[in-house]
Parts: structure tokens; C-alpha cells; sequence
């Protein structure tokens, strides 16, 4: 793995001789946090890496004209939040289904998952998650999973800072009652 700032990539990037290359590093240092924050959202396993290849092809695209004023990490964050959202309207509509039947489709996934049958609280905190609207649910991920600053949590979901930390709020309530059964 390279020791690149992604200044020093992005300054690459625009080199057309070590475009391809630095275009690679960048993959390479954020691919596992775009998939694992794509994976959260989407719960399944290949349409979380359909996602990421989607995420990184737009940010390809983008990248040229990708300017300075936020960090590489908070841009594919946005792209691939973005898709995620998409991806869950497209199912929605696809099927003619309410948020509710395809959280129940993807709550059913999580049922099936290997690595959660043997930790039943992860797999109860998964559920309670899957519970919670959209956007309660991708702050959630966002601030507990991915340890965001609510600064860059803002500039990913173009929220502010305070209704952030008011849909944080909510949604701790919400999964602690879901939980406790209170």
C-alpha cells in the first residue's frame, strides 16, 4: 500500500503517465471502508460489491473535475450513499413495495447471514437498525460504524450538523427501545 497523501494521488491522477496507477491507490485505500459502509445499507453481499464498482466507476468519471474543498474520503462517501439510496428506491419500485417490505427483504437476508447467526445481540442490533427510516439509519451507520464527525457526516448527506445529531439522537432511542423491547 502506498504512503500517498491523496493530494499527492489526486496531483497523479491529473498526470495521464500515472493516472491509472494513482486512480488504483485510491481504490486500494478506500475500498474495504466504501464497502463495508455500502454493505450497511444495502445488507447484501452482491449488491454491496455491485455498489462499490458502481461508486468507483462514477468517481472516475468525477475525479477530474474533483475539486479540493473536501477530502477524497467525504466525496466517495457521497457517491456511494448516494447509490445505496438509489439502489433501495429502484427495489422499492421495482417490486411496487412499501420501505417496510424491502427492509423486511433485507431483514430476512440478515437472517441467513453466517457471520451473525452465532452473535445473536449483532444480529439484534442489525434488525433494529434495518427498523429505523433511511436517514436515521444511514447516520446511524455513519456516526457508530464509520466514527464520522457530524462536520463531514453534513457535507456527505447534505444535512446540517443540528438536524444530524437530532437523526443520531432519534435513532439511538429508537434501537435501544427496539432492543430492550421497551
Amino acid at each position: 500500500m502506498s504512503n500517498y497523501t491523496d493530494s499527492e494521488l489526486l496531483q497523479q491522477f491529473r498526470n495521464e503517465q500515472t493516472k491509472h496507477y494513482a486512480f488504483n491507490m485510491l481504490m486500494r485505500k478506500y475500498q474495504q471502508k466504501v464497502y463495508y459502509h455500502i454493505r450497511r445499507m444495502v445488507i447484501d453481499h452482491d449488491d454491496a460489491n455491485d455498489l462499490v464498482q458502481t461508486t468507483f466507476i462514477k468517481a472516475w468519471k468525477g475525479l477530474e473535475n474533483f475539486r479540493e474543498d473536501s477530502q477524497v474520503f467525504t466525496w466517495l462517501y457521497r457517491i456511494a450513499t448516494n447509490e445505496c439510496l438509489t439502489h433501495l428506491n429502484n427495489k422499492k419500485k421495482r417490486f411496487f413495495l412499501p420501505i417496510g417490505d424491502v427492509e423486511h427483504e433485507l431483514t430476512s437476508k440478515l437472517d441467513n447471514e453466517p457471520s451473525l447467526k452465532a452473535n445473536q445481540l449483532e444480529m439484534k442490533l442489525q434488525k433494529a437498525i434495518l427498523s429505523l427510516p433511511e436517514k436515521q439509519r444511514t447516520v446511524f451507520n455513519l456516526r457508530y460504524y464509520d466514527e464520522m464527525k457530524y462536520e463531514q457526516m453534513s457535507e456527505v448527506l447534505g444535512t446540517s450538523v443540528g438536524a444530524l445529531k437530532a437523526s443520531y439522537h432519534h435513532a439511538v432511542q429508537k434501537i435501544e427501545k427496539y432492543i430492550t423491547g421497551n
